[in-house]
């Protein structure tokens, strides 16, 4: 490609303005989405893989937005009243077609590296965990990107009106929202709605939020979306270069079959789509406390209180103790079981009784999350129950006159006199009668079984 052909169609396309109102509205939505969603670990600037899953959330929006700025500059020889005129040159329309759709995409392609490099720099300062598994994610992002404004362009010039454009944006933005609706799944036996996604739910641009730093999108669906995109782009280009009705009914050729071989490859069981990072879930250990690779940095912050824990735990269950405290490594989707082993304990940085902890903070919430692990099968759930057992199990290890820890704060009024009233009737009992209901409460929980609030009140767990 002629390099000055190029800087002259820079010059005269709307490109660089449709790359600054790309650039600005996802930047924007980034900072003011950001850090509101509760994310403690797997936010925007924390980790590179969430980084780039992140960078891709506006897309939802930034796709329709560049397909129809493309829509519009491909009107533009109608609305010059040039079109015969550079029909009847004799340079190849492939030619033609390469200059057009390499001037909208270079600025583009800049704008969203820009998005993932504003990102990325803030990441450097907030890990020490570095890899190249974020890449691939944000290559497909500006691929996404790029495919719009070359698609719009294809269809821009193929029916050169005034209504084309917005057209071409409210349709690419119901296509999405049609992809996000279908990973709406409703549990059968609870009712609980949760995102489940699907086959064609991946060809949506966007992506879900990073629900886990430890968590990647698999190569399958790298390579899928790929194809995708790529069949998208080439129809785009064939539209622009298309003389005739024939040129332009194959050109739809690209994106039916990228859409049919995506579907071949993409992964039709959702655990499939979000896989573990393994190396970032490679534990790293101060005896018998650890944590994943990624949270490498925060070894030295939990080890002391996850030692603390495992002696007072020790001291009051004896051999039936937890031996070791590690970083949850199986990250589970919702929907499904979680397993759990008596000698050991897990925590999540998630957690919101261990994020920002310290010290004896942070050693309270470890021998709550150890003693009572939450079983629930949705991600984001623990029960009042579960909350209500880890209070009076934390504060009978730690010997405090009645519960205190902030857990207490997601009790109800009444929950709150109920925990204390067990509380204080548990501390009436003789010594070995404690020992046993907590033991008996802590494998039922590790099993989860019963009810762990009920087993400390002496009832029989079910």
């Amino acid at each position: 490609m002629n390099t000055r052909i190029l800087r002259i169609e820079l010059k005269r396309s709307l490109a660089p303005w449709a790359a600054a109102v790309v650039l600005t509205a996802a930047l924007a939505f980034l900072c003011l989405t950001s850090g509101g969603d509760g994310l403690t670990v797997a936010g925007w600037t924390d980790q590179w893989t969430s980084m780039a899953l992140t960078a891709r959330g506006p897309l939802y929006f930034i796709w329709p937005l560049a397909g129809g700025l493309g829509a519009l500059q491909g009107l533009r020889e109608r609305r010059s009243k040039a079109s015969e005129l550079i029909t009847s040159t004799p340079r190849p329309a492939s030619h033609r077609a390469a200059v057009l759709s390499g001037a909208m995409a270079m600025p583009l392609v800049f704008a969203y590296a820009t998005v993932v490099l504003v990102g990325g720099v803030q990441v450097l300062s907030n890990t020490r965990y570095t890899h190249l598994g974020w890449l691939p994610i944000s290559l497909v992002g500006a691929l996404t990107v790029v495919s719009g404004a070359v698609l719009g362009m294809g269809v821009g010039r193929t029916l050169p009106y005034l209504l084309t454009p917005p057209a071409v944006a409210v349709s690419m933005l119901v296509f999405g929202v049609l992809a996000q609706l279908s990973t709406v799944k409703a549990d059968a036996t609870t009712g609980i709605t949760r995102w489940e996604p699907s086959v064609f739910s991946l060809l949506s641009p966007a992506l879900q939020e990073a629900r886990d730093v430890l968590l990647t999108l698999s190569v399958s669906v790298h390579v899928g979306q790929t194809i995708w995109l790529t069949g998208v782009s080439a129809t785009g280009f064939a539209l622009i270069a298309a003389a005739g009705r024939r040129g332009r009914l194959v050109a739809l050729t690209p994106v039916l079959a990228g859409a049919v071989i995506a579907f071949l490859v993409l992964p039709r069981d959702p655990r499939q789509v979000y896989v573990v990072d393994e190396a970032a879930a490679r534990l790293v250990c101060d005896g018998p406390v650890c944590v994943t690779n990624t949270h490498r940095a925060q070894l030295n912050d939990v080890a002391g209180p996850g030692r603390e824990a495992l002696r007072l735990m020790s001291a009051a269950l004896g051999e039936r103790a937890p031996r070791s405290i590690r970083e949850e490594t199986a990250v589970w989707p919702n929907g499904s079981g979680t397993r759990r082993s008596s000698g050991i304990a897990l925590f999540d940085f998630e957690d919101h009784a261990v994020a920002g902890a310290e010290g004896t903070d942070l050693t309270r919430a470890l021998i709550a999350g150890s003693l009572v692990p939450k079983c629930s099968s949705y991600a984001d759930t623990i029960s009042s129950s579960d909350v209500s057992a880890q209070s009076v199990a934390a504060s009978w290890v730690l010997g405090e006159p009645e519960p205190v820890g902030k857990d207490m704060a997601y009790l109800s009024r009444g929950r709150q006199e109920e925990v204390r009233e067990v509380y204080g009737e548990f501390r009436r009992l003789p010594r070995a009668e404690q020992r046993s209901r907590i033991a008996a409460m802590y494998l039922d929980a590790v099993a989860c079984k019963g009810d762990p609030f009920v087993t400390l009140g002496g009832g029989a767990s079910r």
